[in-house]
Parts: C-alpha cells; structure tokens; sequence
C-alpha cells in the first residue's frame, strides 16, 4: 500500500466516512487514513474502511524445525496454511499483533494455551517506546573515543560513549532526551538509527573527538574504515600471566603493549616465579605494581590499543647496572598478537630490530588463537509503561509485582528478556535473538517493540487480567495473516521451565 502522509489530531480532522478515509488510534499522531494507504508509520492501513495491521503476525512454530533440529529464524519461515497450531508447539509473539494505545484498550491478544497440563496466557502487545534506547558493546581496543563524547548519527547527537569494559568499547545510544528533548531532526535521526540497529542493519556513527564506526549487530565492526578481526585476549599483565611459561627460554625481556596495563616479564610476579633475572629494562608511563604500567602512551588505533607504531618509544634507555648487557633479547607483543618485534641489544645497549624467530612467532600466533572474533552486540533497552501494563491488568502495578517475583516472564518477540532490578519493568534484550524486523516505529517519534507476558492462567486472574478477553489459540485470529517461524536454537522455549530449559 503507498504511505500518507499522516494528519493529527491536532489538524483537520475527517468526517465520518469522509471519501473513505478513517482516523488511526493506534499512536498518538492519530492519522487520518484514505482507503488503500497506510499511516505515517506504515504499520496500520485503511482497507475498505477497516483499520488493519500491515504485516503479518509473527508465530514461533517448534514443528517448523524438522526432526527436532532447531535452526534460526532468518531464512526458516512460512505463511501459516490454515491448519490448526498446536497450543503447545506455537507461542504467540507481539510482533505484527497491534497495540494497546490508548491505554485502557486490553492488549491485542491474549491467549490462552494449555502446556504439560497446565493452563497458561501470554499477552501480547507492540509498545510504544518514547523511554527507551539500545546499549552497544563494540569489541575492540581501537580508539573509538572519549568516555561522555558525543556519538552522532548523520550529523545528530544520538547518544554518547560510555564507561569501557574488558577488551570492549561502550556506547549508549537514545533515550528520551535525544528521541523528543532535542530538535525535530535530532529525534528523527536518533529514531531511524535505533530502529536500524534493532532490526540488526548497520549504521555508522561518528564520535566527538575520535573515531567513525559502523556497527552492525552480530557482526564484526569497521573501525575508520577497517574491520575488527579480534578482541584482545587480557590486558598486558594478564597475557604475561597466561603466557610466560611459553616465553621462558626464548627471549630475555617480554613487554606486552596495552593501552591499559602494560606487562613486563622480568618484573611482573609470573617472571619473579620462574626466576626471570632483570633486564635493566626502563618503560615509561605510570608504574602500579611490580611488571604493571598505566599510561605509557595515549589511546589510539596502533599496538595494543594506544597511538604507537614504534613499540620502542615507551622505552627508556637499558640499565646496565640492572642486568642490561650485549646480545640481550627483546620480545615486544600486543594483546591481540597482532603486533610483534623482536629486538637484539648492540654494544651500546640500543635495541637492535631482527626477524622474529619461530617460537616466539608461534606464541604470538597462540595469542591470536586465544583472542575471540570481534562483534558488536546491540541490546534493545526499554521501559514498560502504562499502554502495556495497562493492556494486562486494571491494577498495572500487580503486573510489575508479578514479573518481580518471578510469577510473569517477559520475552520479546519470544526471545528472552533481562528485567533490572527496582522500580517498574525495565528491560533489555539481544536483537540477535529475536525474529527478523521485529521493531518498527512511530513518528512522534519512538520506537515500537514487540513484548510478551506469560503466566499461569491462576496467575492471570489473580492479578486482575482482563479475563473476559482470554481466548484460545485457535480463536486468535489475525486479520492480516499469520507468519509461522522457528525459534533460535538457544533461546529458552518461553513456555519451559522458569529460567531456562532451552527449546529441545
């Protein structure tokens, strides 16, 4: 269907049956919709007079996988044929099902099922998320920027850098104030690029003072133009540790490069241990503990994470009177095993650059080894508000008790959510794990995301759901159309066992 351009609620609004158009309350834009178009948001469209739901709505089906293999969603897919779904074998997700906007509407479907002789709900519904964002975890020690430096998508600051973790770089992206506290095109902007990223597509952004990245879910990122191959294995003194019995016998001094923490053999407690003598070595930066250094250089794109391409410039001059000598041998290596030197000391104790030797090539080669594949992880971060606690109960905090003790499990799009701990029902989830273009959005702007709540069906009632729109699975029609697809190998059945139990 071709889209409109949407008329609110606040412009010229249509008359009953007015040339067949009809006014959409599925968001708060409330579009007034000609037959045969779409909404702003290209989700709900006027057919016939009848307000409809776009795509299909999506179905996990376990029997999809032949033979009890389970495969992913991407590419196992099929129209349902009309045949009756097994109560079971199929769970219902919210993507395609509609939303309970405004909040006194239950949600679209609710739906009972009975599973190993237990009767169960699941209640589903699209939110709409003004509060929400996605946090993304960037496996690299490439300089990406500053922590608080502003990350933007097409120009607009769309969220920041935030607090690194070991071997990854953090971003925070959206949120509220970016989606409707900045101008117009800032919350355009901040929404089509969450929106992207949720629905696993690469975007790339640029951050104040520091690099470009392309981040795509499940997928290795391009820093400045350059694919990440690998995150690094530990910081310096950490691959010292996991590596010195290996080095022993094959060079004197071992410096690991790392941006954070800078190891060296001779000093660090693993070198004490197997009787490594001193080298007279000197290394610049700040010394924390015996064979541990901050600082010896600013972070940056080259070894180990810092600005250096000649690893010899965090060091001082050799100390003969500390052991420094003649013909000594140098290994210098980063944490991904991607960088490596090996330097002999001449007559005037210089480091001397020459081929590195076999051994000491293949303990860089076991480095490599041990170093994971560089992702990027995006994790969809919501807040529950009042349309969807609203659309389970009359009395939405019992909803939030219930998910606190246990009684509800959220999933999303049938993929397993975290909730956090504290007030309300906030969320995450990996959109690895969930069904292809699972999210969508609305203009005002914010994201639409698809949420499940699934409980006995005593739970249910005692928690004042709206019982009288408990329906059965094969009642639950979908006007649409239905779309079967297959779980993810790993995720856990929604229906299992209470934390786990997996989809076999």
């Amino acid at each position: 269907m071709a889209s409109e351009t949407a008329e609110t609620a606040g412009g010229k609004a249509a008359a009953a049956g007015e040339a067949g158009k009809i006014r959409c309350d599925a968001c708060p834009v409330m579009c007034i919709i000609k037959d045969g178009m779409t909404g702003a948001c290209d989700r709900y469209a006027n057919a016939a007079g009848e307000l409809i739901r776009v795509d299909p709505h999506v179905l996990i089906d376990r029997t999809l996988s032949a033979g009890g293999e389970f495969v992913p969603f991407l590419g196992r897919e099929a129209e349902w044929d009309g045949r009756l779904l097994g109560e079971a074998t199929t769970f219902v997700t919210a993507i395609g099902a509609g939303t309970t906007y405004p909040d006194y509407k239950p949600a679209p479907f609710i739906v009972a099922s009975e599973v190993d002789g237990v009767d169960m709900v699941t209640v589903v519904t699209e939110g709409i998320f003004s509060y929400c964002g996605v946090k993304v975890k960037i496996d690299t020690d490439r300089w990406l920027g500053p922590e608080q430096a502003m990350v933007r998508a097409d120009g607009e600051a769309i969220g920041h850098v935030t607090t690194g973790e070991y071997g990854s770089q953090m971003l925070s992206l959206g949120g509220v104030h970016h989606l409707t506290g900045g101008s117009k095109r800032e919350g355009k902007v901040t929404c089509d690029a969450l929106l992207t990223l949720s629905n696993g597509l690469p975007v790339e952004l640029a951050i104040d003072g520091g690099s470009t990245v392309i981040v795509e879910a499940g997928k290795a990122p391009i820093v400045n133009g350059v694919p990440e191959t690998r995150m690094r294995v530990g910081c310096g003194s950490a691959t010292i540790g996991m590596f010195a019995k290996q080095w022993l016998g094959l060079a004197d001094e071992v410096v690991v490069v790392d941006d954070h923490i800078t190891g060296v053999l001779s000093e660090h407690q693993a070198g004490k241990l197997l009787g490594i003598p001193d080298t007279g070595i000197r290394m610049k930066g700040r010394r924390s503990t015996p064979g541990r250094y901050f600082q010896v250089a600013e972070p940056g794109t080259g070894w180990g994470g810092t600005n250096l391409d000649d690893p010899l410039a965090i060091l001082g001059a050799f100390d003969p009177k500390k052991g420094a000598r003649p013909g000594l041998t140098l290994f210098m290596v980063s944490t991904t095993g991607e960088h490596a030197a090996y330097f002999v000391l001449d007559e005037a104790l210089r480091p001397i650059e020459h081929a590195i030797p076999a051994p000491l090539a293949a303990v860089a080669e076991r480095i490599a080894e041990n170093c994971e594949p560089a992702l990027s992880t995006v994790l969809f971060m919501g807040g529950a508000g009042g349309s969807l606690r609203s659309g389970v109960t009359e009395n939405p905090v019992r909803l939030t008790h219930s998910v606190k003790q246990a009684l509800t499990r959220v999933t999303c799009g049938g993929a397993p959510a975290y909730v956090w701990p504290g007030g309300g029902i906030t969320f995450m989830v990996d959109v690895t794990r969930m069904p292809s273009n699972a999210f969508g959005y609305v203009p005002t702007p914010a994201l639409v995301a698809p949420i499940e709540f699934t409980m006995t069906l005593a739970d249910y009632q005692a928690l004042g759901g709206h019982m009288d729109h408990v329906r059965r699975l094969a009642q639950a029609d979908t006007p649409q159309g239905r779309r079967l697809v297959a779980p993810i190998s790993d995720n856990p059945w929604p229906f299992g066992p209470s934390g786990g139990g997996g989809t076999s």
